[in-house]
């Protein structure tokens, strides 16, 4: 019955396989990477920013335009458009690794919008209170700003997630890899309809349970 049914999608098993891996590698590791990134770009938006604890102008709008600048493109053209500096950090253009780079360049902006507002939901007189007790910029973020806002960080980073799950199809043009490129190969490209539902499928699953996860783990940072 296996066999019946992975001939009816003109694949074999080990293609789906190499192709769930492929984009399970390429979320996984792009998503750490921009979530330190966005975390970070986040942190200096918020403390920059006009009333902040380091308010500093010049700063913001750097960093605030940058974000801005990076997100207006679209992925796909991002994807062709930085093809010299992935080949300048990986050795090369094309593969599921070089796809890492402009994946991290899409999500950390994107990221990091989504964690300045969660930072910035935290009840201000939190940060106040933790000024009037002496604790420094580090202190404040590491015991006061980040623990506040854990649940919505997480919820921020699901979203992220998700939305990385759907670059990865675009992944392909360069030869990434990962079941969205599978679907447009074997599935659009040779009209192959049983395969292309069956991509669809997966990625609703892999999205169900990444928002599942993602929404335990929140409620439960929380009650805490």
């Amino acid at each position: 019955m296996i066999d019946a049914f992975f001939k009816s999608l003109d694949v074999t098993e080990s293609q789906l396989i190499d192709c769930a891996n492929q984009t399970l590698y390429m979320v996984f590791v792009s998503l750490v990477l921009g979530s330190l990134i966005g975390i970070i770009l986040a942190l200096i938006l918020v403390l920059s920013r006009k009333g902040g604890i380091k308010e500093n102008k010049y700063v913001f709008f750097t960093v605030n335009t940058f974000i801005n600048i990076v997100r207006s493109i679209p992925f796909i053209i991002l994807l062709v458009f930085i093809l010299p500096v992935t080949k300048a950090i990986v050795g090369t253009r094309i593969g599921t690794t070089a796809a890492l780079v402009p994946l991290t360049f899409f999500i950390a902006p994107y990221l990091a919008r989504l964690f300045e507002n969660s930072l910035l939901e935290v009840n201000h007189g939190i940060i106040e209170a933790a000024k009037a007790m002496g604790a420094n910029t580090f202190q404040i973020i590491i015991h006061f700003w980040l623990p506040e806002a854990k649940g919505s960080l997480i919820l921020s980073t699901t979203i992220g997630t998700i939305g990385l799950l759907g670059a990865t199809a675009m992944a392909g043009v360069i030869g990434g890899g990962g079941v969205g490129d599978l679907a447009l190969t074997y599935g659009y490209q040779r009209m192959n309809f049983p395969l292309m539902l069956f991509t669809v499928i997966v990625l609703i699953v892999f999205v169900q349970i990444i928002q599942s996860i993602g929404n335990y783990f929140a409620a439960k940072a929380r009650k805490h």
